[in-house]
């Protein structure tokens, strides 16, 4: 009883962070955590680059993700708080529910995933789930790739986590198509660098080309992609 006692205590968490680029569901969100678990602190980020600032000086411990942020497309977000914050558990809360982007999330690195329009006691079960280290999955989900290990897609987010922060960001402007300079200038770093960037971007994805790496985000959901027929490159 006591055992069980402790184990029940361990299994909480400490530090929570909500990124969210909608103060109003920030809040919500910061509320409905607070009423589920007894959090030392609940911080907010309306970007990624906040979110990564606050896991950079913070013990954070359990996030809430918005998909859809300013300065990400699509996963990117996801897989670069992943490698932020290996040990967190990662709950996605996002209006793209459909059963390919909750299979995608998931196996890009987040432990559950919560439709933006669930109930409260759907979040708290949701916590509960992740906390006792098994994956939450809503109501009514259907695997697309039924269950099959080893798809196009896992594989395509295995090569995109083994990108750095910076050369993820840069892969996510050449798929909104911005040329080389056009990314130095955003980024305020050289162009050769970002040359160098895109370089090892393509070893690491396994490409000889900027629009093969597209493709690759693009199989993967990690990124928008341009409309068919124009040329990133």
């Amino acid at each position: 009883m006591i055992q069980a006692a402790t184990d029940a205590a361990s299994s909480r968490l400490s530090h929570a962070l909500v990124v969210d680029d909608h103060p109003l569901f920030c809040d919500a969100l910061t509320l409905t955590l607070n009423s589920i678990s007894d959090f030392e602190s609940v911080a907010t980020a309306g970007t990624l680059a906040g979110a990564l600032e606050v896991i950079d000086t913070s013990d954070v411990d359990f996030v809430v993700l918005d998909l859809n942020l300013p300065d990400v497309n699509g996963l990117d977000g996801l897989v670069r708080l992943r490698k932020a914050a290996p040990e967190a558990k990662i709950l996605v809360a996002s209006s793209m529910a459909d059963n390919r982007m909750i299979c995608h999330a998931l196996k890009a690195g987040a432990n559950g995933f919560v439709p933006k329009h669930s109930q409260r006691a759907v979040f708290a079960k949701a916590y509960e789930t992740v906390t006792s280290g098994r994956d939450f999955l809503p109501d009514g989900y259907i695997d697309p790739d039924g269950g099959q290990a080893g798809s196009a897609p896992a594989d395509a987010l295995d090569r995109l986590a083994t990108l750095t922060n910076q050369q993820a960001r840069i892969l996510s402007l050449i798929c909104e198509g911005r040329l080389n300079k056009q990314i130095a200038y955003e980024l305020s770093i050289a162009e050769t660098t970002v040359k160098a960037h895109v370089t090892a971007i393509m070893r690491k994805l396994g490409v000889h080309s900027r629009t093969q790496a597209v493709l690759i985000a693009q199989e993967a959901s990690f990124a928008k992609v341009l409309p068919s027929g124009e040329d990133p490159s």
